[in-house]
């Protein structure tokens, strides 16, 4: 397994909406495999392929807790067909965006269908940590990223404080 380069903020392929994957086959078992193995050393709970520079409808998340045996979880076109009307809010990061979080408010339960790593179709009900990360991951798909959810003020101040972060390592 390889460990991929992750894209960080500010960079416009982030904004790039993914496309739906055709069919699910060795070369992208191969490459969810490289998304989970990027994920792990990162380290994170989700990444989407557009994170990678992938515009595939493709995640890999894994919410157990710390210390638990790994619960890898691969989503080929993910689908989010209810959600519940309890909003929960939860401390976001992105490894896209790193060592930057905030307060987001999302749907507290959904029932997501998908492809799993074989092609099968499967359908979850998801809560807590695991409903935020895959809506999380969702919104990499449609070019949006956890800090447009919160006010311009706050989102700004985070994206300044990236692009000075990458204006530093670029002369470092």
């Amino acid at each position: 397994m390889a460990i991929l380069p992750i894209i960080t903020a500010p960079d416009p392929r982030l904004k790039v909406r993914s496309e739906p994957v055709d069919q699910v086959d060795d070369d992208l078992r191969q490459f969810m495999d490289d998304l989970l193995a990027t994920m792990y050393d990162a380290p994170g709970v989700g990444l989407s392929a557009i994170q990678v520079g992938v515009a595939k409808r493709v995640m890999v998340v894994d919410c157990s807790d710390d210390g638990a045996a790994a619960e890898p979880m691969y989503l080929v076109n993910p689908e989010i067909v209810e959600t519940s009307d309890d909003l929960r809010i939860y401390e976001e990061g992105c490894l896209s965006l790193p060592e930057q979080y905030a307060d987001v408010e999302r749907p507290a339960t959904i029932r997501v269908k998908y492809l799993d790593q074989h092609g099968a179709e499967q359908e979850l009900q998801a809560d807590g940590l695991l409903s935020t990360c895959i809506q999380h991951e969702m919104d990499h798909f449609e070019g949006i990223l956890f800090v447009d959810h919160i006010s311009a003020l706050k989102r700004n101040m985070i994206l300044r404080r990236l692009k000075k972060a990458k204006k530093l390592q670029a002369t470092g």
